[in-house]
């Protein structure tokens, strides 16, 4: 079946979608032996050979979707200048490369989640469908039901007023309090922001839920597959999703039993707010022609491109 070249990179787990423009319009794409530059090309990925910086996609690569707990001092990314420890050293045994959905700041905890399937994490993080992140956090001193009100109506940041989000104490300490914040936008820092205008002080933030995933009982460090289900409900699209497997690592390893459950039900009430619904809407896939041979890489115009002697 004919695709946009954009979209076959990035649901073969190579980068995001536009990421992949960007390779595509410096000549870093080939379809057949040709070089790609314009965005309108498409391809059909079940015949056509395609590679990117002279590597052949491989678009028969397994779909991995994995929940990870991740603990403070990690960033979340591929490599980093400074030498800091990433999110991807947890998951050395993962027999694909994955990439983050998101990002989770160096001293932030909790539920990150990781993929090689491009086309669903553009689902999740495109601001329309507003997924729900609840996260909780560790203040200095007492929180007064003023601070709670104005951050769960909203409250001016440099960015712009942030939208209403549902924001309740957890916790009544000594010395600290915890809150939850419930919040669909994803802006940089936003929750610690959100703090430091009604003057709290962030202790310590981790994030426990994304959408209609929770943390749960995974211990810092170590991750779990996705179940079919979760997957699809997630984002709104059946996918196949990996099966549930037990990895032999020591640091970040998988959670064994707990990779073949969906939320715990420990914790499927524990929040409040509403959680985001699944979506009953489903994309049709239609069948790749089997017999068809190789062909030349077409234009939205229908020209085809001309082959290199």
């Amino acid at each position: 079946m004919l695709e946009r070249l954009q979209k076959i990179i990035s649901a073969a787990g190579i980068t995001s979608r536009r990421a992949s423009e960007e390779l595509i319009l410096n000549g870093q794409v080939t379809i057949n032996g040709v070089v790609v530059t314009e965005l309108g090309t498409k391809a059909d990925p079940s015949v056509d050979t395609i590679t990117v910086n002279g590597k052949t996609l491989n678009v028969k690569e397994e779909r991995l979707y994995i929940l990870l707990n991740k603990p403070s001092g990690y960033i979340t990314a591929l490599k980093d200048s400074q030498g800091r420890k990433l999110v991807t050293d947890l998951l050395k045994d993962v027999p694909e490369r994955v990439y983050p959905v998101g990002r989770l700041d160096y001293n932030t905890e909790g539920l990150l989640l990781l993929t090689n399937d491009g086309e669903w994490a553009n689902r999740l993080m495109h601001p329309r469908h507003e997924i729900e992140k609840e996260y909780h956090v560790r203040v200095r001193g007492k929180v007064v039901e003023q601070q709670l009100k104005r951050m769960a109506e909203g409250v001016e940041l440099e960015d712009g007023m942030t939208a209403p989000a549902v924001v309740r104490l957890v916790k009544s300490g000594e010395q600290n309090d915890w809150i939850s914040v419930a919040i669909h936008e994803g802006r940089n820092r936003q929750v610690r922001r959100m703090c430091e205008a009604v003057s709290l002080s962030v202790v310590r933030l981790k994030r426990i839920r994304y959408g209609s995933l929770s943390l749960g009982t995974i211990r810092e460090g170590q991750f779990r597959y996705l179940t079919e289900t979760e997957v699809s409900e997630l984002a709104g699209v059946p996918t196949k999703a990996a099966p549930a497997k037990s990895i032999k690592s020591g640091v970040g390893q998988s959670q064994g039993k707990a990779a073949q459950r969906s939320v715990p039900r420990d914790t499927r009430n524990a929040v409040e707010g509403n959680a985001t619904p699944a979506v009953k809407s489903a994309e049709k896939r239609g069948r790749p022609g089997q017999d068809r041979k190789p062909f030349a890489p077409k234009t939205e115009s229908g020209r085809r491109m001309p082959k290199k002697p």
